[in-house]
């Protein structure tokens, strides 16, 4: 079954994306490629045990089962050594990469205290876009009295987009709140 979110892109977006910036060919139209939601565990340094939690709820919000990430270099002033793992990732393409998003816009963020839109700051130059949420309860699968600690967790958005310009305009029109 096909995303809400993707049939709306293909109906809606790319056109408009089309007619705005001229694109002559389909294959110019910039593409949401896929997210990436990565969270970062420096407590499980001591405690292990946070690492199956953290899986869990990552599991529980992307629909997909994470992969643990290892440290690559030590670091003393940490504890760190390198290969101990210190985070879990989520890579969503597809359907499941436009059901997480359309959960994120219109669930999850309207969720946030004070919400006053995402920073559009967050584009590196090449078209990709990337946010921090400070805590996982924003999610509705994530049940508020089973959690231990509230984590946050980054979301990357990757897109086929040469400018900043273009990814945000791809971005607005599928309806991320930008601030204004």
């Amino acid at each position: 079954m096909a995303s809400r979110l993707r049939e709306y892109y293909r109906k809606f977006v790319a056109p408009a994306l089309t007619e705005q910036f001229k694109y002559g060919n389909p294959m110019q139209v910039p593409v949401l490629e896929k997210i990436v939601v990565n969270m970062g565990l420096g407590e499980a340094i001591q405690n292990a045990k946070v690492l199956e939690t953290a899986q869990q709820e990552v599991a529980l919000i992307t629909g997909q089962w994470p992969t643990m990430r290892k440290a690559r270099k030590s670091i003393a002033t940490f504890k760190l050594r390198e290969g101990m793992t210190i985070g879990c990732k989520v890579t969503l393409r597809r359907d499941n990469m436009y059901h997480f998003l359309d959960k994120l816009i219109n669930v999850a963020l309207p969720r946030v205290r004070d919400f006053r839109g995402v920073n559009p700051k967050g584009f590196d130059g090449r078209g990709n876009f990337s946010m921090g949420i400070k805590e996982q309860i924003i999610f509705p699968e994530i049940n508020y009295d089973k959690i231990d600690k509230i984590r946050g967790m980054n979301i990357t958005m990757v897109t086929s987009a040469k400018t900043d310009e273009e990814a945000r305009h791809l971005l607005e029109s599928l309806g991320m709140p930008f601030r204004k």
